[in-house]
């Protein structure tokens, strides 16, 4: 029996018994689970973008933004009827993970398609500390409302963010299922709390009891006035940019489209439905928070907190026990549904970054599932560039939002484009209003873009404008390398090209001392049935290689010479490059050098020795005729059988 290394044991400890790869088809996901998973990000996004549209109206126009709220917010209601109608179009025709991805790479081929991959894979990581970020706020606004003005518990916004994300990733470093039981019952908690902050609201609304907020408070966004904005005549500019904002609450709508393969069979069917419920929850969400606000006036504060879904639902409960009770269950589940809002980018992220990696855009390494059957690279992955973003925007919602729709909406944009181009290419049932659809999401998608790069450029959309081209030269870089690295190895050979090449082979056993481990690397020597084997001692220290060759004269275990070779300036690797390069010169010679490496299981023996093996291997791997091999050998497992009373071998 095969004994497990500590750091296997910790990971089956953390994770879990580890998941054979027939077991995958298992780890599917069924509609309802999936709608709490995958629909997370997206209905949660309800929690601020009215906020978001407010945030740009109110300090322009003043208490006319809860009017302007309205139609605003049938804009985006009826963007999100284009971009339903087009993502239900995705799930039926790509049944692959990758979304907008792949309907780029199949409609304008893999360059064209690194734009989409670059955009769904920023706002997979804003993504996190958007959802992250405002979660906390959820919490800090609860104690604002029902305990005063804790503004001490402001610095926890930080911490409490990392702490979260740490927690998301755990949770899906363990497995799809888990992830599912795990994430899916704050979505319909957050979908019932709502629900119960409009049912209240209308109640006090018909019976004239529902109050207003205070407009002038301390901390609230200073109010504009109508005058002054239609005065310098920014009315359209500012309608657009709120809207632009007001994009955020669409911000998930591509999720199931990317984590498909999550589904169970058929695939297409199940994620059409899941979609479409997700999009008429977001649409009930959405237009409930705009008109409340627009009936109570709740306004945003300068700091976040409290937020506008608070303020809502503080003043359709009242005030009171009930009132109180209702305000926790409504701020807790807020927050549940934005932390776990953040968890869809951990299933989503690691299904794209497979897909775009299966094409040769990104490195392998994120192909492999882990320990759980999870794209566990990717997870990992996510989770440390979202904790830097939100170590460098100090979790601040506001700040993080100007970084979001960009990626998001260049997303549907490649979508809605990519999808009329595939339209166009057919006969279909149809298919004129299928190409109106797609090509109007796309122009609208794109639209917001524009809108969203301009307005908020110099609040941090600059980095996103930045890091677009830079990322997608990235992923091209790194397809043209692969390629670059397959053309070499795969070159055609001449027949006959197997046998060998060289018309002598020698073997050079590199030697420290006379040991287990140097017996271990001549007997493997033997075995190579080279023309010669010859033992190789660098002399850095005179006096040990004088010792060193008395005791192997003296030893009958060997019947190899040993070879001492001068390195009096103690550069042991350019030492063995030369005489490697001596020995192979004549272009008839092949070089075998063999590197005994002695291991050490326990932490001191660790901390004692320094190995050079790999250096040296490196070192000589770069030289034609030249092939390294390192040998190990178990110095504690020697050890151990000295004490026990058995001689150690060799192996």
């Amino acid at each position: 029996m095969t004994l497990d290394r500590p750091v296997y044991r910790i990971k089956r400890r953390l994770l879990g018994k580890p998941l054979t790869t027939e077991r995958i088809s298992e780890e599917k996901l069924n509609n309802r689970t999936a709608l709490g998973v995958l629909a997370s990000d997206c209905i949660s996004s309800s929690a601020y973008g009215s906020e978001e549209m407010l945030r740009v109206l109110v300090p322009v126009v003043g208490a006319a933004a809860f009017t302007l709220l309205m139609p605003v917010t049938g804009a985006i209601l009826l963007v999100l009827l284009l971009l339903t109608l087009c993502y239900s179009d995705v799930v039926m025709i790509y049944t692959r993970a990758g979304g907008s991805y792949v309907v780029a790479r199949e409609n304008f081929g893999p360059n064209v398609a690194q734009i989409a991959a670059v955009a769904l894979l920023v706002d997979y990581i804003v993504t996190v500390a958007v959802q992250v970020s405002a979660g906390t706020n959820a919490l800090i606004s609860l104690a604002h409302l029902v305990g005063g003005n804790f503004t001490g518990l402001d610095h926890l916004q930080l911490p409490v963010s990392v702490g979260v994300i740490a927690l998301l990733a755990y949770g899906n470093l363990r497995g799809i299922r888990e992830a599912g039981r795990t994430f899916a019952l704050p979505a319909y908690l957050f979908m019932a709390a709502v629900g119960l902050v409009l049912v209240a609201a209308t109640v006090r609304g018909l019976t004239g009891e529902l109050p207003h907020a205070d407009l002038h408070a301390v901390g609230v966004v200073p109010l504009g006035t109508p005058a002054e904005g239609w005065l310098y005549g920014a009315s359209l500019f500012i309608v657009l940019r709120s809207f632009a904002n007001g994009g955020s609450s669409l911000t998930g709508l591509e999720a199931i489209s990317n984590g498909i393969s999550a589904f169970r069979e058929p695939q297409g069917r199940n994620a059409r439905r899941t979609l479409i419920a997700m999009s008429c929850v977001l649409g009930v969400l959405v237009l409930g928070v705009s008109t409340l606000a627009h009936f109570t006036h709740a306004v945003p504060y300068t700091d976040g907190t409290p937020t506008v879904i608070a303020q809502e639902a503080h003043l359709a409960f009242g005030g009171g026990p009930l009132g109180t009770a209702g305000l926790v269950f409504v701020q807790l589940a807020t927050a549940l549904v934005l932390y776990t809002g953040a968890n869809t980018p951990f299933t989503g992220f690691p299904f794209l970054a497979s897909f775009v990696a299966e094409d040769r855009f990104l490195p392998r390494q994120l192909t492999r599932r882990g320990h759980r059957l999870a794209f566990s690279n990717g997870i990992i992955a996510l989770t440390v560039v979202s904790l830097a973003l939100l170590l460098v925007t100090g979790a601040s919602v506001d700040r993080l939002v100007a970084l979001y729709a960009i990626g998001v909406f260049t997303a549907f944009t490649m979508a809605g484009a990519g999808l009329t181009a595939y339209h166009l290419r057919r006969r279909e049932r149809y298919r004129r209003l299928k190409i109106a659809v797609n090509a109007l999401a796309a122009a609208i998608s794109a639209a917001v873009v524009l809108i969203f790069a301009i307005t908020k450029f110099t609040e941090g959309a600059w980095l996103v404008v930045v890091v677009f081209p830079l990322g997608v030269w990235a992923l091209t870089r790194i397809n043209r390398e692969y390629r670059r690295e397959a053309a070499a190895l795969q070159s055609l050979q001449p027949p006959g090209a197997d046998r060998p090449r060289d018309l002598r082979h020698l073997v050079f056993v590199l030697v420290e001392t006379l040991d287990l481990a140097t017996i271990k690397a001549l007997r493997y020597a033997h075995e190579l049935r080279p023309d010669e084997i010859r033992a190789v001692h660098f002399a850095i220290d005179e006096a040990h290689g004088r010792r060193l060759a008395a005791r192997w004269e003296a030893t009958a275990a060997t019947s190899v010479s040993l070879e001492l070779v001068e390195c009096p300036d103690r550069r042991l690797r350019h030492a063995m490059k030369e005489l490697a390069t001596r020995t192979t010169q004549d272009g008839r010679t092949s070089l075998t050098v063999l590197v005994p490496r002695r291991m050490y299981t326990n932490v001191l023996g660790k901390l004692l020795h320094r190995g050079t093996g790999e250096q040296m291997a490196k070192t000589l791997s770069q030289l034609p005729h030249v092939a390294v091999t390192i040998l190990p050998f178990d110095v504690s497992r020697a050890a151990r059988a000295l004490e026990e009373g058995r001689a150690p071998q060799p192996e």
